[in-house]
């Protein structure tokens, strides 16, 4: 991999509570730059809270100059109405990462556990304290939308390392 800085977000989509987590490649090091949540009323509009998780993620990719963007892909569960509003949220980050030149990277829930932790059944808790030991910036949120951004922006950034150590044999 070369000797530039690769800034990964990672996003766990969310009307009410949207998860983000960026984390900076530099020299084989990964450091934590920002973690937190995007938190809306659940009384404001479809469109409002669309407008401004674009915005939002917008200032974070131009803020910290991010080069790849890591999403969960969804899947659905008893709610079909959820599953297609995260559309609606994916539809943004695609478009966002498409003309900023991002790369993307997308994994299963399964996928996102397995690495983290060794298995695809973990826990959401079990992820969050293995991030806690990796990122020792990193709080114990009280939603842990923001470790599941964490982990999923840590899997692209794995992944990263995988497809350029691949390219230099």
């Amino acid at each position: 991999m070369s000797n530039e800085a690769r800034v990964i977000l990672g996003v766990d989509p969310g009307f009410v509570s949207a998860g983000f987590g960026v984390i900076r490649l530099f020299e084989k090091r990964a450091e934590l730059l920002e973690s937190g949540v995007l938190a809306q009323s659940s009384q404001t509009t479809i469109p409002a809270r669309i407008e401004r998780f674009h915005d939002f993620m917008a200032e974070k990719i131009t803020t910290y100059s991010v080069t790849d963007l890591a999403l969960e892909t969804p899947f659905l569960g008893k709610n079909a109405q959820n599953f297609l509003k995260l559309g609606y949220l994916r539809g943004v980050l695609l478009l966002l990462g498409q003309r900023q030149g991002l790369i993307i990277h997308e994994f299963s829930p399964r996928e996102i556990k397995l690495l983290i932790t060794g298995s695809g059944r973990a826990e959401k808790e079990q992820v969050a304290r293995v991030l806690l030991r990796l990122f020792p910036s990193l709080m114990m949120p009280r939603k842990l939308d923001a470790t599941d951004a964490v982990a999923v922006a840590l899997c692209g950034l794995w992944q990263l390392q995988q497809k350029f150590s691949l390219a230099a044999r």
